[in-house]
């Protein structure tokens, strides 16, 4: 009899875990107890839904090739065996010399994958067929007594006693396992109620209104904005980016060199008049082309294992902004200034060791680091400010909208030549720093020390956007190609602090930002340029929607006498991604179900929404790792379910 996994969901989180279970399983698994491994998605495995080959070419990664990685490395401290494989970059170089070789079908992929640089951006659909291949990988790494059944279909329902097989139902058939793992990626739900007034306005009046998608999702619905017609994108981001490719080179416009080192735009006609604004005005900060131009910092050094350790042994509840925020925006700090020291030490008037001597004195944001800076870094350029960063429109009052479009390409433009020149390589390594902080930040956000309030406003708010703001935003030749579109009319900004009302009177919407007081446009489309939010309560998911109603799993709910904050996640065990069942009581195992399990974007366990970079010791790796083996422990002991 073998013993029987189903795996829901097959994108990047379902094939690292598949990964896992091939290294683990020659140690964990002996040869006498079979596993059957069926996974169940309706799109291709390895890319998944996000990452399937069917979506447009224009749509690009933004990380470069070279910083893409499905694989440990020596430095994954993880319990399993480390199995190296090629990042994007290397497998692109040469897909011939990685088993199991196939050639991507695409010839526009084939050809993107000859010529990709590791510095360069690739398509989404160079990503899937990487992933295409590491899924194949995976398949092929797998002990002779482990086999995989892959079935293009939609899991709809899970059945069965925690002490007993477990039934997913799909469409046409019910599979049988003695576990089941939902790593089911980014998810669909309703839209968020705060849309629903904007929603029904459209509806009244005629209009279109788009609220929060995915990218390759939203190409169709995309088709219902008019050439010509106003349209307010609310959202700076990466949504933005994509969206605002698909309005302008994917209705048949292009870019071409202007002449002057920049773009220019040529537009098809068919473009609509493009109005965006948000919170703070401004896209996000593009991702660096270069590499570090000094030694790696060793990070972290100030949010470290001892430093969080420390924070969870004080009495009390902890706050993010109060407790852990100075030591990881110190870190950052290192991470900026090593780079600088080592790299551009003329610009600097003081030794390494005297500056870093006093750097590890002081605390982030008194005084007395402050002027040590000035005393260390001559040129203000050169000094870090992340409060500056967050908010660079903060206070910033204009006269008229031409004012503000033109200081927003002056903005724009200095941003993206900092980005690309190595000359300002000290971003790269607060970037680096910035990414080195999710080594311990799960530890911190797992140990239920935080206030509620500081969960809700601190970090599912706060942190994590600002994260993305100035680690996660696009590659620099699009920051060019928005100075091109605002050029050439097709952009226009409103600011920061944007704000978009309705006027029933005209069934249009009105939208103003602060950076103008008094300045509004009226618009007859609305799209939401912004990711969305998966919420459990509203989920689109059918299994999850099924769980959800029947009890037999929850929302994670985080509370205190003051405050009380719905994440929409998941909530999951830290350890072994177990999913806690409200049904199960709190028992032993805290109401773990012992034989369903959930990774991924959906769940409790917080983490940076990003494609693992080489030599970082990626925490997606380690919970993968983690979730393995559990799982294949468990199996090992498990009474078979069915004959596979």
């Amino acid at each position: 009899m073998s013993a029987v996994l189903v795996i829901v969901g097959a994108g990047p989180r379902g094939t690292g875990v598949l990964e896992r279970i091939a290294a683990n399983a020659p140690e964990l698994l002996p040869p006498d107890r079979p596993l059957h491994i069926h996974l169940v998605d309706p799109h291709p495995p390895g890319g998944g839904r996000i990452w399937r080959h069917e979506q447009s070419p224009l749509l690009r990664m933004n990380s470069m090739a070279e910083d893409v990685t499905m694989f440990t490395d020596e430095r994954s401290t993880i319990d399993g065996p480390v199995r190296p494989g090629p990042s994007l970059a290397e497998w692109a170089a040469d897909p011939r010399a990685f088993a199991p070789y196939r050639e991507a079908a695409d010839p526009e992929v084939r050809a993107e994958l000859r010529t990709l640089a590791p510095t360069d951006f690739p398509t989404r659909r160079a990503q899937s067929a990487y992933l295409d291949w590491v899924f194949r990988r995976a398949v092929a790494d797998l002990p002779p007594h482990v086999t995989v059944t892959v079935h293009r279909d939609t899991a709809h329902r899970v059945e069965g006693p925690a002490d007993g097989p477990q039934r997913v139902h799909l469409t046409d058939r019910v599979l049988t396992a003695d576990h089941v793992v939902l790593t089911l990626g980014h998810l669909d739900s309703a839209p968020d109620p705060r849309y629903a007034a904007d929603t029904a306005f459209a509806a009244r009046h005629g209009r279109l209104h788009l609220p929060p998608a995915y990218s390759a999702d939203a190409a169709a619905e995309l088709d219902r904005v008019a050439p010509g017609e106003h349209t307010v994108l609310r959202g700076f981001g990466l949504a933005f980016v994509d969206l605002v490719s698909l309005l302008t080179e994917g209705r048949g416009g292009r870019f071409e060199p202007d002449g002057a080192g920049g773009l220019r735009y040529l537009p098809s006609g068919r473009e609509p008049v493009l109005h965006v604004g948000s919170r703070r005005g401004v896209p996000y900060h593009s991702k660096t082309d270069y590499r570090l131009q000094g030694p790696r910092p060793p990070l972290p050094r100030y949010f470290d294992a001892v430093a969080v350790d420390a924070l969870l042994d004080r009495p009390g509840p902890l706050e993010l902004r109060r407790d852990a925020w100075p030591l990881m925006a110190k870190d950052i700090g290192f991470g900026h200034y090593h780079e600088l020291f080592h790299a551009h030490p003329e610009r600097t008037a003081l030794p390494w060791p005297e500056f870093l001597a006093g750097y590890d004195a002081h605390v982030w944001a008194s005084p007395e680091l402050r002027a040590l800076v000035e005393r260390a870094v001559p040129d203000p350029a050169d000094r870090l400010d992340l409060e500056r960063l967050d908010f660079p429109l903060a206070g910033l009052e204009l006269g008229s909208a031409e004012e503000l479009q033109r200081h927003l390409r002056r903005y724009i433009t200095e941003d993206a030549d900092r980005r690309a020149d190595p000359a300002h390589s000290a971003d790269l390594g607060a970037f680096l720093a910035l990414l080195s902080l999710f080594g311990q930040l799960p530890r911190l956000l797992g140990s239920d020390r935080l206030t509620a309030r500081s969960v809700a406003e601190e970090v599912d708010e706060w942190f994590f956007g600002y994260f993305s703001y100035l680690a996660s935003g696009p590659p620099g030749f699009r920051l060019r190609q928005l100075l091109a579109l605002s050029e050439a009319g097709v952009v226009r900004f409103l600011g920061a602090g944007v704000r978009v009302e309705r006027d029933e009177a005209t069934g249009t919407w009105r939208a103003s930002g602060a950076t103008v007081p008094g300045h509004t446009v009226t618009a007859t489309a609305l799209v939401e340029a912004y990711l969305p939010k998966h919420a459990l309560a509203r989920t689109r998911d059918p299994l999850l929607r099924d769980l959800h109603r029947s009890g037999r799993i929850t929302e994670e709910v985080v509370a205190d006498p003051d405050y009380t904050h719905r994440s929409g996640l998941l909530t999951i065990r830290p350890g072994d991604s177990r999913v806690l069942d409200p049904a199960l009581g709190d028992g032993p195992d805290g109401g773990a179900h012992p034989r369903r399990t959930a990774l991924g974007p959906h769940t409790s366990l917080r983490a940076a929404a990003a494609f693992a970079r080489p030599r970082t010791d990626s925490p997606g790796f380690r919970q993968n790792d983690a979730a393995a083996r559990a799982l294949l422990c468990a199996l090992a002991r498990t009474d078979a379910a069915v004959a596979a």
